[in-house]
Formats: C-alpha cells, structure tokens, sequence
C-alpha cells in the first residue's frame, strides 16, 4: 500500500479529495522540501489520499468503510493543515519528513492506532530502502552542490556556510549538553537552493528546537540563534542596508546602536523625544550586552512577537535597549534620572523583577498608559451604562485589564419608570460589553479582555451563571467575556445552615451594593423580611445549597463564574474610609474602590522569587534592595501615566495603589528541595510573603518621607497603626471567629509606629497577579503556580513550545536516570514522574505536578500569604478528578482561611503529551498541548457535566 505522504513519486497535479468541506488543491504559498533538497509546491490533497489509502489498506473497502473514511480523513487533513500553518517557518516551507510526522501524529490523536501502526511501519519499509539504494560512499564522499540563498534584490548569492558554523557555534557555548554538530547537521536538512534570507536565519533556530525536550539548555541555544535573527533585522533596519553582527561583535557595538535606535524610534513617533535628553553617553555605556544571553527561547520569543517596537513589522528594538527604553520611561521624572534609569535598567534585566506588560509595552513611548487593571462600577441608566461600555473599549484600547461590577443594574422583570415597561435585566447589556472587548483588541498584541461581577443576591444571578455555557439562546451568552461571583458572607453562612436565599432587584435594593459585614446582614434581613410581607415587586427565594451547588456545577463546566468574597475584601480594605470595593478585577487580584467618580486603577510588577533564594533559604538583602527600587518604579507611574479617562486619573492620583506580587514560586521551592505539598512549603509561602510586606510598606513609608503620603491616607486602616496582618482580626470579629494563622516573626510594632508616624506613599502595596507572559520572558513558573507538567508544549499567542522543567532533568542527571526512555516515560505520563517507577521519592514529592497536589494545599499557602496582603491573589486550583463534594470543600476552605477571592478552576484536558518518540521535528511535535478543553468525568452536582478551563488556553488572558 502507498502511504507515503506527499511522495516524491505522486503526481504533481492536484487530486479533487475534500479536506474540511472544501476541494484541497494546491495551497498558496507553503512548499516542501523533498529529501533530495527540490522545493515543489504544497498540495494538501496528496495528504488526503495517502491518509485514505492508509484508512482502505487496514479497513477494508466496502461502501460504508469508504463513507466513514471519508469523513474521517476530511477532519484529519483539515487538523493537519491547521497544525502544520500554525508551524510554518518564516518563508512558510515544510520538510517532507515534517510533513509525515505530523500525519502520523493526527492519527494518534485521533485514536486511529491501527493506521497509525501501518502507517509508522510503511515509513520504516521506506527508509530502509531508500538506504539499500542510496549512492556508493565513493558519490557520497564528493563535495555537496553549492546552495545559494535568495537575496533581498531576488539574486542568487552563495549561503555562507562558515558564518552559520560560526553563529551555531557561538550560540552552543558555554552550555552544558549543547552540540554545535548536531544543530548544524539538523540545520543542513531544512536547506535547499534559493533558500530565502528569513528561511536561513529560521532554519538553526528550528534546528536547535529539535532537541529541547532531551536538553533544556538548547532552548537557551534557540535563543541566541533567535538573537541572531533579530540583530540582523535590526541592524539592517537601522543602518539602511543589510547587516549582520555576531553576539560577540555586538557587544563592541551596543552603545553606537542604541544612540542610533533612540532616533529611529522618535522619528517614527514611536518612542518619546524627551529620552534623547538623558546622558545618552552614560546611559548607553550602562548597557549590558552579556544579558542577551540568558533567555530561553520562549521567553525571548515571546518579547519578539510581540513587545520589541517595530515599523511596519520590521524590529528595531534589541533586548538590553528594550529594558533601558522602560526604565527611562519610568524614570522621567526623577531628579537624578539618569541614576535612576540605570538603576531602574539593572533591576529589569537581570530578571530580579519584571514590570507588568503594559509597562512593558508602553513604557518610553508617546503614550504611556502602563497600569495593568481597571476596575469600574456600572450605574442602573442607559447613559451611565453606554458611558462605561465606552470607558472599557478605552481603557483596554492600550492594555489595559478591566473588572467591571454590574451589581447595580436592575434586573430581569423590575420596573421602567422613563417607559413604563419592564426591564431585560443585566444580561443584554453583559453581551455588549463582550463584543467591546472582542473589538478593541489591544493592537493585535493581546485579546481585549474583562470580566463582569455579580453579587449573589441579584435577581439576574442564575442567568449570569449561565452565561458562559455552549447551549441556549446565543444572545443571553457571552463567550469570550470573563465572569465572576461577588459572593458576601452571609451567604457562605446560610449554605453551612442548609438556610433560605432571597434574590433581589437591586433598585428596590440600593444600599445593598454598598454594605458589607454585619450592615449588610442587617439591611439583607430586613428586605427579606420586607418580601415576605408582599412588599417587594422583584424577588424570589431559594435554597443557598442549591444556589451554592449550581455555582460550582458552573464553574466545574465553563471555568466561570468565579468565586469572589466580598466581605473580607472590604473590611481589609485599608480604604474602606473613602468607599467600597464593589469587585476585582480581570485576574481576582486587585480589591479598590470604585464609584461613579472613580475608576480604580493598578500598576503591577513581580518580584522573581527564584532569583532571591539560596540553598540556606531567602536572601534578605536582595529582596529588600530588589523591593525598594521596584517599589519607586511603580510609585512612578502614577505620574507618569497615559490616562485615557478622567476618572482613572483622578482615582489613581488620591490613592496611588500599587501591586506588588512575586513569581517562580515553584522554582524557589524547588532550589530549597521543598515539596510544594508539605508544611515546609506552607511556612515558606508565610516567611517570604512576610518579608516582602515588610519591605514593600518600609519603601512606601520612605517614599512618602521623600514624596508625601498619598492625599486620602488620613482615616485609612493605615492611619489607624492597622496593617494588614492586624486587619485578620476585623474579618474574625465580623464572622464570629477565623480560623486562620497569626503567626509573625519580623518587627512589626516598629515599622506600624513609622506607618503611623511618616505615613504612606501608596493606599495599597501588594497583589499576586498571574504573570504568565512576564514569568516566560524571565524563564520562571508564573506567579504561585505549581508545575502544570514537567515536559509539555505551552500554547499562547506567540505559538506552541516545548517546555521542559530544566531543574528535573539536572537532577535526573546528576542520579544517572536522564536518558532516551526517561523523555519516553515522561511523554507517555503526560510530564508526571508520580508514576515512573525508576524515579526516588523524594524526586517525585519535588517534582509533584499541579494536578497531583491536593489543592488544599494551594489554598493553605495562599492564606498563609493573604495576611500580609493589603490586595489579593490570583489562586488557580486544580482538580484532577472532579466531584461536588471536593468542590464544595475546596471553595468552602478557601472563605474559612480568610481568602479574598480565587481564580480559575483548571481540570485535566483529556489531551496530554504525545505517547510517541516522533524524531526530526521541533519538539512541538512530539507533544499535544492541554489548550483544548475537553469533556472530564462527571461532577456529582446535579445533571451537569463539562470542562473548566484548560490550562495553558492560547485565548485565556489568564494565560498570556
């Protein structure tokens, strides 16, 4: 049987097979290499045929088998052209063997195993004889044809072979397990004559990417192959002509480039002119070359795709100018700004602390809107309600994440006094709002993105948990809008009585929205009391069980809406003088308030907690000097901020909240041979979370000595000597009791006498937000997650890459078990090494996966972590095998440890990493990322069944 896919030996001329509804002819513009370095157009439709062949051969042919292949190879050929797109090189070829890979790799993933066996099978028959017939050695032995590359005026000009020797080998250096050779021979596989200029710098990148998931430092050989890449294009961009510069040369070159890359950017109105008027000569001789080379390809990648500044899709930006460039941003306005820049560029680039991506993105540029989050309050009008429409699709338009509270809009069925009819309810309008921010897109560098809350006693509550599912009317359906329960106490309380729920229209119930702790429950009785006395237009009770069953039932199939508390949100709040925190916001990190006149603004950044570890445990002095100059740069953006409304500006400036968070927890965890499931961990978590309040309220407390407090301190929680550990005790007060950690070890009685004293600088100082994106530019896991797998392919908007846990391997190393059938192992384990019975113990509890800890767990370091927190935490849990009761206690522990709000429930894709040892491919072949959600085992909830979110979701913020 013939199953070779795109065969030399095929015709040339496009079979009429369908392929996803459509005639698969030739498809523009890709080509493949054949073995024997021609170049012939792509045609989907020989994959097509070889794959019904394939199907025939082992089924049969019979009518019915060759309606059901028929099918089943549309869908088949459609995924791999699909696959194969988004893998397309810079000038969109394929290798034949590339081709075959991926064929053979849809079939595995569809379960097709006896074809799929054929079919590996006939390409071994294959290769075996195209050895028996190769050339005699004395032919092999000859000189290789000349290759030449397509130059940018369309000539044919030789590849210089010794300067990419040169570059791979630069690239390979100084990094353990990395063979210059091996890049080289696969590099040489992917040439072919005419090759283009952005084939040739692609095809070592691709070429290294192959052997990431044996030896994680090649994805730090990826990088510097990449930086190659870049320095050509930006170097020619810059100088007019083409140019190119090892990293080693561009060392001696960086200062000239970076006077010269100032002035393209403000030319192109792309950067601000005020930065030319910094000492451009000390600034420049402050740049560190040798931080180019400490990315992984992810990371660098990522910055590539989609932060380094570009005109009309050429880059300009080089990373250490791309630091400097935010760091100026951020330091417009100092004194000395010059020192202040450097100091600012040191921290960034050594990767001790990220900004946030707005910061990132904005940062130096005509318009520096650098605050991550908005959160808003939506008034019960048509004017107000458009009105804050059109503030979200401004506010995302420059990146902006936002939370908007809808609590106040009256509900389904309440009265219309203007017309004298009936109101639709909030859901009409949630869908507008979803398709705003589906249409502000960020300038393609990320998904506009938002997320609607909902306080539980609304009328409209059981419709808003509805609003994300796949089935029902489309129009009361938000599919792409992130939602969110505001749950308050007293409802947390009746679901633990087994007790009655009254929903409510909130314009029969105004003072609702504003009440908190025991005046909520005090007003929430007497409207209830009212209903039952048929005073109440609008209202209708249930069971708290049962409302508290179908949240989680939710949640459990659509990963929304997520659950959010009110109640220690507000009576933490260190402005709870001022207002009231009526929601988060995007992420569940951020808890301000927001009224009509103000919109709630936070500037966000990260601490690495990896890079302030040792072995002997956290190193005090790094983290304090790393927290003071982080804390400046986000006390800067306050002033230096882009507004795009009024009252963003005006809320910002009276309380200038910052949030300060941390990342790659796991990966400290892991330098201190500490299981993230352990009291070990918990106590960490607590000790290094103390650390950093500490330092964080001391740099506010000594900004505002330098700056002033910030305008509304007076009467704040601050002002009053409460800091956010003593704030626990107004939770436990208003509940009646917490149970919750006291415990403390720093100087706190000091340092609450110089808050009091001094005052603050910031009204807030600390969030832990997701930082997916700004943890894979440093290389580290986000935020405090734990490992999603130790080997995977991660999926964002950058494309799909081999993620292999560096630290797992280094130890596997070091005990004589990282070899061939170790990767195997891993791949068909789906990257746990719980169940590989080679691997000790105490290796297993280290490298213990997030669906092999008990969420517990999370939950139990996150409170320890929320008692120092003056915001929130972005907390996941995960779930591998999910049921009501272990919902039920998971959420439940979450609001009696005190927690303020979590995040995303992620639950086991039945996709994991690929069961095969596919060889010539770039690593994401051999692995199937969990971005597709897929149906899990039912939850004992009632009838309902689905998926929460899929970990590693390309179209999840949460994610990028």
């Amino acid at each position: 049987m013939s199953l070779e896919v795109q065969s030399e030996s095929q015709a040339a001329r496009p079979h009429p097979v369908t392929a996803g509804g459509a005639t698969a002819a030739a498809t523009p513009g890709y080509q493949v290499i054949r073995r024997n370095g021609l170049v012939t157009p792509f045609d989907l439709a020989k994959i097509s045929v070889a794959l019904t062949k394939a199907f025939l051969a082992v089924e049969g042919n019979s009518a019915a088998a060759s309606r059901r292949v028929h099918d089943i190879v549309a869908e088949l050929s459609a995924q791999i052209a699909a696959s194969l797109a988004r893998r397309a090189d810079a000038g969109r070829t394929f290798h034949i063997e590339d081709i075959q890979d991926q064929v053979e790799l849809a079939l595995m993933r569809g379960e097709h195993h006896k074809v799929a066996r054929a079919y590996v099978l006939y390409r071994e028959d294959r290769a075996r004889e195209r050895a028996r017939s190769a050339p005699p050695a004395a032919v092999l032995a000859e000189p290789a044809p000349v290759l030449r590359m397509t130059a940018a005026d369309g000539s044919l000009v030789p590849i210089k072979r010794a300067r990419l020797a040169a570059v791979v080998e630069e690239a390979s250096a100084g990094l353990d397990g990395v063979s210059a050779t091996a890049i080289l021979t696969e590099t040489g596989r992917n040439l072919y004559d005419g090759i283009s200029a952005d084939e040739l710098a692609q095809a070592p990148i691709l070429a290294a990417r192959t052997f990431i998931e044996t030896e994680p430092n090649y994805a730090k050989a990826s990088a510097r192959l990449l930086l190659d890449k870049l320095r050509s294009e930006v170097l020619t961009f810059i100088d007019g002509c083409p140019e190119q510069a090892t990293q080693a040369e561009m060392a001696g070159r960086y200062g000239a480039y970076f006077h010269a890359y100032l002035a393209k950017g403000i030319a192109a109105e792309l950067i601000d002119p005020e930065l030319q008027r910094f000492d451009l000569g000390r600034i420049a001789a402050a740049l560190k070359p040798e931080r180019d080379l400490q990315f992984d390809y992810l990371g660098l990648q990522t910055l590539y795709d989609r932060y380094f500044l570009h005109v009309e899709g050429r880059r300009f930006e080089l990373p250490q100018a791309f630091f400097m460039r935010v760091a100026m941003g951020l330091a417009l306005r100092e004194i000395d700004r010059d020192a202040r820049a450097i100091e600012f560029y040191d921290l960034l680039s050594s990767f001790d602390f990220m900004a946030s991506t707005p910061t990132l993105f904005n940062a130096g540029t005509l318009r520096p809107q650098l605050s991550s989050c908005f959160l808003t309050t939506v008034p019960d009008d048509l004017d107000g309600i458009f009105k804050s429409i059109r503030d979200n699709a401004l506010l995302a338009k420059y990146s902006g994440g936002l939370g908007n509270d809808w609590s106040r809009v009256r509900g389904l069925g309440a009265h219309i006094k203007g017309t004298n009819g009936e109101s639709q309810g909030v859901v009409p309008f949630l869908k507008v709002a979803n398709d705003t921010a589906i249409a502000v897109n960020q300038g393609g560098k990320r998904k506009g993105a938002v997320c609607a809350y909902l306080e539980t006693w609304h009328i409209d509550i059981e419709e808003f948990l509805d609003l994300r599912k796949n089935t029902g009317d489309d129009r009361r359906r938000t599919h792409d809008m992130n939602t969110a329960n505001w749950v308050p106490d007293l409802f947390m309380q009746r679901v633990a009585e087994n007790g009655p729920w009254t929903l409510f229209s909130p314009d029969e119930t105004p003072d609702l929205h504003d009440l908190y702790g025991k005046a909520f429950k005090t007003a929430y009785e007497a409207y209830e009391a009212k209903a039952a006395r048929g005073e109440m237009k609008v209202t209708r009770e249930v069971r708290a069980a049962d409302l508290w069953r179908r949240m989680l039932t939710m949640v459990f199939e659509t990963g929304h809406p997520w659950i959010t508390f009110k109640d220690p949100c507000n009576i933490r709040s260190p402005q709870g003088h001022v207002g009231v925190v009526h929601s988060s916001n995007l992420c569940t990190e951020i808890t301000l308030n927001t009224s009509n006149d103000e919109v709630a603004v936070c500037n966000l950044g990260s601490v690495n907690l990896a890079q302030h570890v040792t072995p002997r445990g956290l190193d005090r002095a790094r983290l304090a000097a790393t927290v003071k100059t982080a804390m400046r740069m986000l006390d800067n953006v306050v002033d230096i901020n882009f507004y795009t409304i009024p009252e963003a500006r005006r809320s910002n400036l009276k309380h200038r909240p910052v949030g300060l968070g941390i990342m790659g927890f796991q990966d400290a965890l892991q330098a201190l041979r500490l299981p993230y499931a352990s009291d070990a961990a918990v106590r960490f978590a607590d000790e290094s979370m103390e650390a950093i309040a500490y330092e964080a309220i001391s740099a506010s407390v000594d900004l505002a000595a330098e700056r002033g407090r910030y305008p509304s301190f007076a009467g704040s929680l601050w002002s009053r000597g409460i800091l956010p550990v003593d704030s626990i005790e107004l939770v436990a007060e208003a509940r009646g009791g917490l149970d919750c950690d006291r415990s403390q070890t720093l100087d706190w009685a000091g340092l609450r006498q110089r808050v009091m004293t001094i005052g603050m600088r910031n009204s807030n100082c600390m969030a832990i937000a997701p930082t997916a994106t700004i943890s894979n530019i440093c290389g580290v896991a986000q935020s405090i997650e734990p490992a999603y797998q130790n080997l995977f392919v991660k999926s964002n908007m950058s494309g799909d890459f081999t993620v292999v846990n560096a630290a797992l391997v280094h130890d596997l190393k070091a005990r004589g078990l990282w070899d061939e059938v170790m990767v195997s192992d891993l791949k068909y384990f789906d990257g746990s090494v719980g169940q590989i019975d080679r691997i000790p113990d105490d290796l297993k509890a280290l490298y213990a996966t997030a669906f092999e800890i008990d969420s517990s767990w999370l939950i139990e370091a996150a409170a320890r972590r929320q008692k120092w927190i003056d915001q929130a935490q972005s907390l996941n849990l995960y779930i591998a095998n999910p049921s009501g009761k272990k919902l039920d206690q998971l959420y439940r522990l979450a609001w009696e440890r005190g927690l303020k709000t979590t995040y995303y429930l992620r639950s086991r894709s039945a996709t994991h990493v690929e069961k095969s040892t596919l060889k010539g491919t770039d690593g994401k072949l051999n692995a199937v990322s969990a971005s597709i959600p897929v149906a899990a085992a039912p939850i004992v909830l009632g009838e309902a069944w689905g998926q929460a979110c899929a970990v590693d979701d390309p179209t999840c913020e949460a994610c990028q």
